[in-house]
């Protein structure tokens, strides 16, 4: 087993927290370089084979409503580094603004922001959400290294903050799939996210993420829990 040093997380108001990271045994350790490998041939293969439904995406998200076809947002990553996730615009323009006003509607418990009915999510961006169809440009993100193939969802430096039971997703790279999008996705409470996000860093194997890769399209294809 290896020890690592606390993670160190600052705010832009200044707020400083340190965070205790997860210990890997040496099996894992070896895992992570291969799981790197996988990470570049998986999304360079993702990019390549759905190109002409980024392609139709892309058309139908600038018809559809005024503003730009990516939706860009820092989330934080692996030892609390920060970057950019990329999703296809699901909402309106300004999205971000309307958020502070609907954040007492939200159908979730915790920090974690969702709505059912969100007013602010476009025609386009209900179906492009319920079949995450709008998380496909972050292949580009995984290609970059800022993201994996598989680790726990990216969270905003709010949600870091308020769960701090959740600071251990930092110490892998954050994911395209997880536990929880594979087992109900929105329909998980704050409290069962954490619990699979730590299960899997816990778990964290070959096996695991080829279950997990296999389960996700069906996931998406019902659709479920979805918002």
């Amino acid at each position: 087993m290896q020890t690592r040093e606390k993670i160190v997380i600052k705010a832009e108001n200044g707020q400083v927290i340190e965070l205790e990271p997860s210990v890997f045994t040496k099996a894992q350790l070896r895992y992570l370089p291969f799981k790197r490998l996988i990470d570049i041939l998986g999304a360079f293969c993702a990019l390549v084979i759905l190109f002409p439904v980024f392609l139709i995406t892309a058309i139908a998200v600038r018809l559809d409503s005024r503003g730009s076809i990516f939706f860009r947002h820092v989330r934080v990553g692996r030892n609390g580094i920060p970057f950019e996730m990329l999703k296809f615009r699901s909402m309106v323009d300004d999205a971000l603004i309307k958020e502070k006003e609907l954040h007492h509607l939200s159908d979730t418990d915790g920090p974690f922001f969702k709505m059912k009915d969100d007013p602010r999510v476009t025609k386009v961006g209900r179906f492009i959400r319920k079949y995450s169809v709008d998380e496909l440009p972050q292949f580009w993100n995984v290609l970059l290294g800022h993201m994996s193939l598989v680790g726990p969802r990216p969270l905003v430096y709010r949600e870091i903050y308020e769960l701090e039971g959740h600071a251990k997703n930092l110490s892998v790279k954050p994911g395209l799939t997880c536990f929880w999008q594979v087992s109900g996705r929105s329909n998980s409470s704050a409290e069962q996210r954490i619990e699979l996000d730590a299960k899997y860093i816990e778990k964290l194997s070959l096996a695991i993420d080829i279950i997990l890769l296999c389960k996700t399209p069906m996931a998406i294809v019902k659709g479920e829990g979805a918002y």
